[in-house]
């Protein structure tokens, strides 16, 4: 039966199935305690007790109108993808695209494997794995090490503790056993996304192949650059590093490099593709021999073509030993609700759950470090035994918090997601979400560190309004038997919120505290720079400078922050299904249609109500010459011909002394005897002529002119 996970409306924080033949819903405080000391080593627990009938569907449709429309919606969508034929046939053509890409693991005998040792590994190998109580192969474990012995690449996804470390280091010990002996070099690298997580895998390889005549070298940041150059000189066989260190010392290290690389292993393999591990990825890829065997081992394994192309995968064998996207099948899910109007309460939920529930080997996980420094301090202030881990510690102190952890001195872990993934603590019996992750991986490598290795576990998430998209993908991979509900009284939040209040002042000043000794560290640390550099100036100016393979602006380019410069846009139909992909694009082609015509009426709708110009009547015509001119023309050629006529008119009258300047009439009388003036006015007739002539002759050309002429001698004559 398809079941869905609503909201009910009571008043207490919880999140129930919605099935009618359930028992009453609201179940009280009362009875949630009663079943406190039922549940054993887990604590409290609000069970509902689940009939499924024949007819699932029936049961959904005689529920409340607004769960009845959530989760009909939901089986439409469903139903919306599987009848979209169009999608189905872009489906099979993805398929045929991935059948031609992944080659066909081959075939293997059909007794199950039950030990190593029907493996035909080596024993000082069986020896390893001895001291580790490694008896019976995880399924994982044996349908890859066969594959891998025979040097194929490989696509590996199994569910989170089901021994992925051990199924590729097997087969590369097993292999090496055989390297020749007269040279070395580096033949094995295994790349990880995170330093504890490569801490962790460089404990394991070395547990297995302590008996074996192997090298190891463990290249991370937040250590000591010398001795690791050291130890990569001496060319050790299995370089295990995350990507940031490796490229500094392919780069800066002196006689090292990736040429020799024979296998390659990349662990939690969908974490490094994505786009924070991407421009690194691409540059070891580019070091090392296109000949070599890779493999790909993840939780949530990507089987999407084009990212694997990058890696110049060899027809790889996809091994999917779960099916995708789901947890462990001995861990149950508990899901709290944090109301809109109460997610200021969402410190107290958590507070009285390790209060009085969940006391031993937590880890609880929250979104941003500066939420779990605070945490941290309000545990220590309620007496509670927790450490933290986060990037702004330092390498030592992240140790430090994981090996507290892991001998039971401190209870609780409160981390960020440098901790979900590949972490292996023996003993963790619940992890809490203080903050849900945003996607459905990250919330499936969250949980996974408990219920590993067929050991029982149980998460316990708070989730908020924000959080319902998430909340369905988990109810659709997650057995309808392993999700729960969890009853809290609002009295005990309350309680606990009035603590936290209580508490306020004395975090203020603490962390007034701390970033007063942060000033002064750093204060130190400058001083003791300085120091060095006047004491050692000539020995610390004559080392090489160390140099990277992109700038600063191209990792802010390739981040998409890079100020002025053209940034790198994600694609906003990004992850989304086909059919959904092609309503979206649909329905903005038509947007876009209606933008344009819109556009245009607009347009011509603001065109109608501008008013209508106001024509200027011409002035009253004037007679020059026996002809009517207006002054002002319709348009420039006509007033150039009206001023070079007027010009022609006032040389004709000359003797009778009338002066035509620019359309206006200027008369001057002259003396009869005064032969000067004449002269004078006759010299200043011929000026303006020049004047205004040369300009009309500029203006007209040479035929306006010689036309011209040709009237003016015919005015003459007369």
């Amino acid at each position: 039966m398809d079941s869905d996970l609503t909201f009910d409306d009571n008043d207490n924080n919880e999140i129930v199935f919605y099935d009618d033949s359930t028992e009453d819903h609201d179940k009280t405080v009362e009875d949630a305690e009663s079943e406190d000391d039922a549940n054993g080593a887990f604590g409290a627990m609000a069970e509902e007790e689940e009939e499924e009938d024949e007819d699932g569907e029936a049961d959904i449709e005689s529920s409340d109108d607004d769960d009845k429309e959530e989760v009909r919606d939901f089986h439409t969508k469903r139903g919306e993808r599987a009848s979209d034929s169009s999608s189905e046939e872009e489906t099979e053509q993805e398929k045929q695209r991935k059948k031609s890409y992944f080659s066909l693991p081959p075939s293997l005998p059909e007794t199950p494997i039950t030990s190593f040792s029907s493996l035909n590994l080596s024993r000082p190998i069986l020896k390893g794995l001895s001291i580790l109580h490694f008896v019976t192969p995880t399924p994982i474990q044996s349908q890859t090490i066969p594959v891998a012995l025979m040097g194929k690449d490989i696509c590996g996804g199994a569910i989170t503790g089901s021994g992925k470390t051990a199924a590729f280091v097997v087969p590369i010990l097993e292999r090496l056993l055989y390297k020749p002996r007269e040279k070395a070099s580096t033949r094995v690298l295994i790349l990880c996304p995170t330093r504890e997580l490569a801490i962790q895998v460089d404990k394991v390889a070395r547990t297995i192949g302590q008996f074996v005549d192997v090298s190891f070298c463990l290249c991370i940041g937040g250590l000591s650059l010398k001795p690791q150059e050291t130890e990569l000189r001496q060319r050790p066989d299995i370089v295990i590093a995350t990507p940031g260190r490796l490229i500094d010392h392919v780069r800066n290290s002196p006689s090292f490099s990736l040429d020799s690389i024979e296998i390659l292993v990349i662990d939690e393999a969908d974490r490094m593709l994505e786009n924070g591990f991407a421009a690194e990825l691409d540059e070891i890829i580019k070091f090392c021999p296109k000949s070599r065997q890779t493999m790909l081992f993840s939780a949530t394994m990507t089987d999407n073509v084009d990212e694997l192309i990058r890696l110049s995968l060899n027809h790889p064998v996809r091994l999917v030993v779960d099916s995708v996207n789901s947890a462990s099948s001995k861990l149950i899910q508990e899901f709290v609700r944090i109301r809109e109007h109460r997610e200021k309460d969402r410190a107290a939920v958590m507070l009285a759950l390790c209060s009085r529930t969940f006391k031993h080997r937590v880890i609880i996980f929250f979104k941003i470090k500066v939420s779990v420094h605070k945490m941290k301090i309000v545990f220590d202030l309620m007496g509670l035994k927790a450490g933290e881990l986060h990037g702004s510690l330092s390498q030592e102190q992240r140790l430090q918090a994981l090996e507290a952890f892991r001998k039971g001195r401190v209870d609780f872990l409160l981390a960020t997601d440098l901790a979900s993934r590949g972490l292996d603590i023996k003993g963790i019996e619940t992890v809490i979400n203080y903050d849900m992750p945003q996607t459905h991986a990250l919330y499936l490598h969250r949980v996974g560190r408990t219920a590993r290795a067929g050991r029982n576990g149980r998460s316990v998430s708070l989730t908020g309004e924000s959080d319902r998209k998430i909340l369905k993908k988990i109810l659709r991979h997650t057995p309808h038997s392993h999700l729960k509900r969890r009853v809290i009284s609002p009295e005990i939040i309350s309680t606990y919120q009035d603590q936290i209040d209580s508490l306020q002042d004395r975090i203020k000043q603490i962390f007034a505290n701390e970033r007063e000794q942060n000033v002064i560290q750093r204060a130190e640390m400058e001083l003791q720079k300085s120091e060095n550099m006047l004491i050692h100036q000539e020995e610390i100016m004559s080392r090489p400078a160390r140099t990277w393979f992109i700038s600063e602006k191209q990792k802010k380019l390739a981040s998409g922050s890079g100020g002025n410069e053209k940034k790198k846009i994600r694609d906003k139909y990004a992850g989304m299904p086909r059919a959904k992909k092609r309503r979206l694009k649909s329905m903005e082609e038509e947007d876009a249609i209606h933008k344009v015509k819109n556009a245009k009426s607009i347009k011509v709708a603001k065109k109608a109500l501008r008013p209508s110009k106001i024509t200027k009547l011409p002035p009253e015509s004037q007679k020059v010459g026996g002809g009517a001119i207006k002054k002002k023309g319709k348009s420039k050629k006509t007033e150039k011909r009206v001023r070079f006529d007027l010009d022609l008119a006032d040389v004709s009258k000359k003797s009778s002394g009338a002066v035509i300047s620019k359309g206006k009439k200027k008369t001057t009388k002259l003396k009869s005897g005064n032969s000067n003036s004449k002269n004078s006015e006759s010299k200043k007739g011929g000026k303006s002529l020049k004047r205004k002539g040369g300009e009309s002759l500029k203006k007209k050309g040479g035929k306006g002119l010689k036309k011209k002429r040709g009237k003016v001698a015919m005015k003459r004559k007369r």
